[in-house]
């Protein structure tokens, strides 16, 4: 089997974990608030409207620091088909155990069918352009379909990536982010109806294009390798993390004005991609950061349970009992409620499904070579 290109970097980067969590907290803002819960249509047009595209924020954030931790920690010698098998044990126990969960939910309400649910569980439905096939059992999961494609692209895009020079590193993350800007003209070619009520004067085929369809988010995946590259070779330019974070204002502020399409993705990808460099290079130079605490790196690990149970917590939670809209305190309360329980049963996941499914499953067992009669140990596939 062929081996991954090795990456010489050894460095931990606690504060990367605790960011993942804040990134999974504006997807779940997303969520909560644009489902319209208050009383005043005011502020659910403001929060539908504007607040819920840092959903959209989070998730460019997961895809992008994704292309940068693995470039940050492939391991010299190690075997593509290995890689392969450690990123299978992290992403599918916990997705296949809230598949079963929203599954169930959907049979006892009668609104299973084969391809509500099917192609999810291989997590292929991102790849269908039916809303009701993308978004279902469990919301959150369309992104583990861009994920899987990443991760069985990666060791051929890293070898790629270590063949750029230095000092073309840079110019390999502006074409990058060129190719990704250019993405919403090419959604021009999908049909310009039926249109979506979460974002006006868009239809969905050409959303789903720009955002869901895995091959459309490959761009920031490569930005990430790329801006990994850029830090282990010494060629990061000298921004600390709160002045990249401050660049996410405009960032933000473009999404929110920008027209059509072209204010899905592209207006935050500079942003955060440097936002995760700083993030690193701080971890690197030993400088200060708000996300390296205890908790916040304990959040940080369970946040991939996070953003695969919150959606079901919103859905069949607190904030799907009673009336469908609330007074501002009891629905910043109930939201408070939710957030509590999406963190506990979180970390159940993660202690008692992620965790041990990555002991049993992320590398190959031993067992004695009884053929051969003697106790030396050989590596079997499970």
């Amino acid at each position: 089997m062929t081996s991954l290109p090795a990456a010489p970097a050894t460095t931990r980067l606690p504060t990367l974990t605790g960011m993942r969590f804040f990134a999974a907290i504006l997807v779940f803002v997303c969520h909560a608030f644009g489902s319209r819960i208050f009383l005043d249509d005011g502020v659910n047009d403001v929060l539908s409207d504007k607040v819920s595209r840092l959903g959209w924020v989070g998730v460019s954030f997961f895809f992008i620091l994704s292309g940068f931790v693995l470039t940050w920690t492939a391991r010299p010698g190690d075997t593509v088909r290995r890689f392969w098998r450690r990123r299978m044990a992290k992403i599918f126990p916990n997705h296949l155990a809230t598949w079963a969960i929203a599954t169930v939910f959907m049979i006892v309400a009668g609104t299973a069918t084969f391809l509500s649910i099917g192609p999810s569980a291989l997590l292929i439905q991102a790849w269908f352009p039916v809303e009701s096939i993308t978004y279902s059992p469990n919301d959150p999961a369309w992104s583990l379909c861009a994920e899987l494609l990443f991760y069985l692209s990666f060791p051929w895009l890293l070898g790629a990536a270590n063949r750029i020079r230095a000092e073309r590193l840079w110019l390999a993350a502006g074409v990058t982010f060129a190719v990704l800007a250019l993405i919403p003209l090419l959604a021009k070619v999908m049909p310009d109806a039926p249109e979506i009520s979460y974002y006006p004067g868009v239809s969905w085929y050409e959303y789903w294009f720009v955002y869901c369809l895995p091959i459309a988010r490959v761009p920031e995946f490569v930005l990430g390798i790329l801006m990994a590259r850029i830090v282990m070779t010494g060629r990061w330019i000298p921004v600390r993390l709160t002045v990249a974070m401050l660049t996410l204002i405009p960032g933000f502020a473009l999404m929110v004005v920008i027209p059509d399409v072209f204010g899905l993705v592209a207006p935050t990808a500079i942003p955060l991609a440097l936002i995760v460099a700083a993030g690193a290079t701080a971890d690197i130079d030993g400088l200060r950061s708000p996300f390296r605490g205890r908790i916040a790196v304990w959040l940080g690990e369970i946040s991939f349970a996070f953003y695969m149970v919150h959606m079901l917590v919103l859905q069949k939670g607190p904030l799907s009992a009673g009336t469908a809209s609330h007074g501002a305190f009891e629905a910043l309360g109930l939201v408070a409620l939710s957030l509590v329980i999406a963190i506990s049963i979180s970390w159940l996941l993660f202690t008692f499904v992620e965790t041990p499914a990555m002991r049993r499953w992320s590398r190959p067992r031993a067992r004695k070579d009884k053929s051969a009669g003697k106790s030396e140990e050989v590596a079997v596939t499970n």
